[in-house]
Parts: structure tokens; C-alpha cells; sequence
């Protein structure tokens, strides 16, 4: 890193730390309509501020909802095309009587900005967009080409900026995507994040009579919707915890002794693991660790369960129906399609006489992402990581979801860098949400770090 454009960092990181108040003050909640408008005019701030650091052709690419924001330089030919992930839309601020300060007037405290957003993921963001513009303005150029996806549906699953993705796969073509949306195990602790799970989900409904029935009259004659409902549930999982439907793990990608021993570096306290959950014990799939089935174990979960009477005091009533929802996090290489035909298939299997069972499959399929050990950016992050802090990074994974991940492997044939330098204490989706300062001004320089080995890179293949 040249001493210019450290001193370029340096000298204007009270103008950074402004516009990412700015930034972070805009409401920009997908999820709600009422924020469309704030939707569009965080849009609008990001493409005023990729030309503003020498980005071309910076425009909001128009979805069904949230545009999502592209900008380009592509100056450096013969080397490879980065193409620079992010989300500018965040989560609703409930309940906002439990913030210390006003969601959206960020504050600062004790070298931290607390606002919704600040850590997921307008940091992160801005950071990299920041980094960039200091190698702009310093060096006259960039080491790679450059390209921004900077959606605004992240937080609801990316409905509409996947299928942006997939016909525009020209435009957003590219040799590695550097992801923004990631995190560190601890502060100060380099991490490198290679897995995201999947999702797939699904919904059950039992039906018995027509309506609900007197218990003393009806009852034992006829079956009970909650009890095939509670035998059709006992039936996903063996006694031991692991999911007891049949093929559910048969694609499962394996974990080798090297990645096994490299998860096992993360830092685990059982006992303070247990203690901040408020849990007994911990309990799932038999043979591996925690951490293990957290960030490379498929699961198998009840969301929800309801029917008949739960009211206060006592009504004797044989339910009609009853109803469960269920989702599945799902692990490279597991197809959620065919995942719900496996537990489809088991829940029909499992439906005890007089119960009409009916499986309705729910929207906001992933599929999971894995990032291979011996790919060529694992050590090119590795390195840069101990330039910067000056340790060994740790590996961990996700048992969380970024669709894009998956997305970006399957129609643009790459595989994402999961360089996010938010850590897992700055409430993020909670009140009091906080990026700590020194982080956001380390990220703009490791922005530039990465970027100088990925243009030694000769293939991704």
C-alpha cells in the first residue's frame, strides 16, 4: 500500500465517517412499502457516489421493486474483472423503544456508529467503494477491472435482483466477485468465510372433519388432526437428533480431516456458548461438533405448530385441523428442490389413517455455497489478512443464507471472496446495531490489498 494513498485514507476520514451517516440515515427497509421512496433515493446516493470516486456508467438497473445499482471501470486490459458485492437495503429497526439513539440518526459512541445498517451492510460498503476511489485518485487506476452489484433486496431474499442477474450475465461478467456482506468471528480475529447454507421450506396442513368437533361425542372415533400432525413432526428426526428422512443427507458434500481441523480453530466456549442462549444443552446430528453442525451440517427444523383451542381455560374440542411449518438449511451439494420432494415424500409416508396431509412448498428457495479450500482467492485473502493484522486468519462457515452467493456460481460461473469486516457482537437485525470505527477505516485499506494479489492471479479455474 503506498504512503499516498494511505495518507489519502488518513486525511479524509472525517468526510468518510459524514457520508456514512448519510448513508446510514437513509430508511432503506425492503421489506416495508412505505420505505419504497427511501428505497429509490439510497439507490440514487450510491450512483451519485460511484461517479464521484471515477466509476463509469453508473446507473440503477430497474427490477420489479429495488434497482440494483451498477458501475464499472474497466481500464486495466489483460487483467482480471472484480465484480464488488453489496446490499444497500436493511432491516426493519423493531422495536425501536429499545434503542439507545435513533435508528436512523447515526450516532457515534465510543468508536462505534450505531443506526440500522451501519454494520450490515452499508460499512462494509462504503468502505470498499471508499478504498477504491483512495486508488483512484492516488494511482491513477485500478490493479484489476472493477464492476458493481450493489442490490436492495438482500434482506428478503433477493427476489427480483437474482433474476436481474441471470439475463444479464454479459454485463456482470466476471473472473471472482469480492462479496462486502461478510463477517468476522471476533474483532481484531481475520476470518475467512467460505459456506453459506441454502434454504428450503415448506408448509403442512392435517385435515380432519369438517369443523371442529365435541371431544366427548367425537372423540376416539374419528382421527385427531394434532396427534397425526405431533406423528408426522416425531418422525423427521431419530432420537439422536439427526433428520430421519430418507436420502436427506445422501448428497451431502463431506468435510476432509484438513477442513474438519481447520473449523476446529474458531474459537468454542460450551459452557459461554450455552450461557448466552439461556439452553440446557447443546443437541443435534450425532459425530460432529457444534460449530460443525452450525456451519456444514444440513438441518432439518420445526418453525411453527398450531390448532384447535389455545385460548385461556379449557375447551374440550376435537381440532379440525392442525398446521407446521418447516425449513431446511441446506449444505453443498444438496438441490432444495429435491429436498422437498424427499420430505414431501416422508411427511405423505408418515400421515397416519384418516389425516387428508397436504404439503405446500414456500417461496425463497436457495440453494447453499461453498467456497473450495484449494481455490486460488482462500490464499490470496489468507495473505492479505496477515499483512493487515499481522496473525493467522481462522476459517469458519455460515449456517445463515446469502442467495447471491449461489447465484453469482451459477450464472456467472464464479465463486465469491467473502470479504465483510463486520463482526458477530454488532447486533446486526437487533436495536443498537454498531460498526466499529477502526474496522470501517481497516476495511478501506484491505479493499486495495486484495485487489493488488487478485491481478497476479493468471487463472480462476
Amino acid at each position: 500500500m503506498t504512503m499516498e494513498r494511505t495518507d489519502y485514507l488518513t486525511r479524509n476520514q472525517a468526510r468518510f465517517l459524514d457520508e456514512l451517516k448519510e448513508l446510514v440515515a437513509l430508511p432503506s427497509v425492503s421489506s416495508l412499502a412505505a420505505h419504497r421512496a427511501d428505497m429509490q433515493a439510497t439507490a440514487q446516493w450510491l450512483i451519485r457516489r460511484l461517479r464521484q470516486a471515477g466509476f463509469e456508467n453508473a446507473e440503477g438497473l430497474a427490477t420489479e421493486t429495488n434497482p440494483v445499482v451498477y458501475g464499472d471501470w474497466l481500464h486495466a486490459p489483460g487483467q482480471p474483472t472484480v465484480l464488488i458485492y453489496g446490499h444497500y437495503d436493511v432491516q426493519p429497526a423493531d422495536p425501536v423503544d429499545l434503542w439507545d439513539s435513533p435508528p436512523f440518526a447515526p450516532t457515534v459512541r465510543d468508536g462505534r456508529l450505531y443506526g440500522r445498517g451501519a454494520s450490515d451492510n452499508k460499512g462494509n460498503l462504503l468502505a470498499a467503494l471508499l478504498g477504491l476511489e483512495a486508488m483512484l485518485a492516488c494511482e491513477g487506476g485500478l490493479p484489476v477491472n472493477v464492476k458493481f452489484f450493489l442490490e436492495g433486496e438482500e434482506e428478503i431474499g433477493s427476489p427480483h435482483s437474482l433474476p436481474l442477474l441471470a439475463r444479464s450475465q454479459e454485463r456482470f461478467a466476471c473472473d471472482i466477485c469480492v462479496n462486502t456482506d461478510g463477517i468476522q468471528y471476533r474483532h481484531n480475529q481475520p476470518t475467512i468465510l467460505s459456506s453459506f447454507r441454502g434454504m428450503a421450506a415448506l408448509e403442512i396442513d392435517v385435515q380432519g372433519a369438517a369443523s371442529d368437533l365435541h371431544s366427548g361425542i367425537y372423540g376416539g372415533t374419528i382421527q385427531n388432526p394434532l396427534h397425526a400432525l405431533a406423528a408426522i413432526v416425531a418422525s423427521l428426526h431419530d432420537a439422536r437428533g439427526a433428520v430421519a428422512v430418507p436420502g436427506f443427507y445422501d448428497d451431502v458434500a463431506p468435510m476432509s480431516a484438513e477442513e474438519r481441523a481447520q473449523l476446529a480453530q474458531a474459537p468454542y466456549d460450551e459452557a459461554q456458548y450455552l450461557r448466552a442462549l439461556g439452553a440446557a444443552a447443546t443437541f443435534g446430528e450425532p459425530g460432529f461438533s457444534t460449530n460443525e453442525r452450525a456451519w456444514r451440517r444440513p438441518t432439518l427444523e420445526v418453525n411453527g405448530m398450531g390448532g384447535g383451542f389455545q385460548g385461556e381455560g379449557a375447551k374440550t374440542v376435537l381440532p379440525s385441523s392442525a398446521h407446521a411449518k418447516i425449513s431446511c438449511r441446506l449444505v453443498a451439494h444438496q438441490d432444495p428442490e429435491r429436498i422437498l420432494e424427499l420430505v414431501a415424500a416422508h411427511v405423505r409416508a408418515a400421515s397416519p389413517p384418516g389425516a387428508r396431509t397436504t404439503i405446500t412448498p414456500r417461496a425463497g428457495r436457495a440453494r447453499p455455497y461453498l467456497l473450495p479450500a484449494t481455490h486460488p482467492g482462500v490464499q490470496l485473502m489468507a495473505e492479505t489478512y496477515r499483512e493487515l493484522y499481522g496473525k493467522e486468519p481462522i476459517h469458519i462457515g455460515s449456517g445463515g443464507t446469502i442467495p447471491v452467493t449461489a447465484a453469482m456460481l451459477e450464472h456467472l460461473g464464479v465463486y465469491s471472496l467473502v470479504f465483510g469486516f463486520c463482526t458477530r457482537d454488532e447486533q446486526i437485525h437487533a436495536p443498537n446495531e454498531f460498526f466499529r470505527l477502526d474496522s470501517f477505516a481497516l476495511a478501506q485499506r484491505a479493499i486495495g490489498v486484495l485487489l493488488h494479489r487478485l491481478a497476479a492471479v493468471d487463472a480462476w479455474a
